[in-house]
């Protein structure tokens, strides 16, 4: 089996998606511009998808208060400390950095409502990334 996406629920997915795509460089592959709001985003190889929405039904779970070990979005950086840099300056928090001597960084942000990201570099990296 393939994964096809990662569901978040949050509070405002309409201005989520629109951070997330001018500063993350992410893509609208689709939307519903109504109740529950959900935008279906892409990375820059069109084959990871994530989806936002709010559906009323239910509660946000607090990202905030969550530890980014248990729950974070982790994001290809040639130069994490540069994107950090950027990403703050949009709004995001930084929390913190790992650098390993096999000379992988990553480094830990919240974006503006709370959740966590890893901007990652990695010494041997997962995956061919073009971004």
């Amino acid at each position: 089996m393939k994964l096809e996406h990662f569901a978040l629920q949050v509070n405002d997915p309409n201005a989520m998606a629109a951070w997330y795509v001018e500063h993350l460089h992410m893509r609208v592959r689709s939307r519903q511009e109504a109740s529950p709001f959900t935008y279906f985003l892409e990375d820059s190889s069109g084959a990871v998808l994530f989806e936002f929405y709010c559906n009323p039904a239910h509660p946000v779970p607090d990202y905030a208060s969550f530890d980014p070990l248990l729950l974070h979005l982790a994001f290809v950086s040639a130069e994490p400390l540069v994107d950090a840099d950027r990403l703050v300056a949009a709004g995001a928090r930084y929390l913190s950095k790992v650098e390993r001597n096999d000379g992988t960084l990553l480094v830990m942000l919240r974006d503006p409502w709370g959740l966590p990201l890893q901007l990652c570099r990695r010494a041997v990296p997962f995956f061919q990334v073009d971004a």
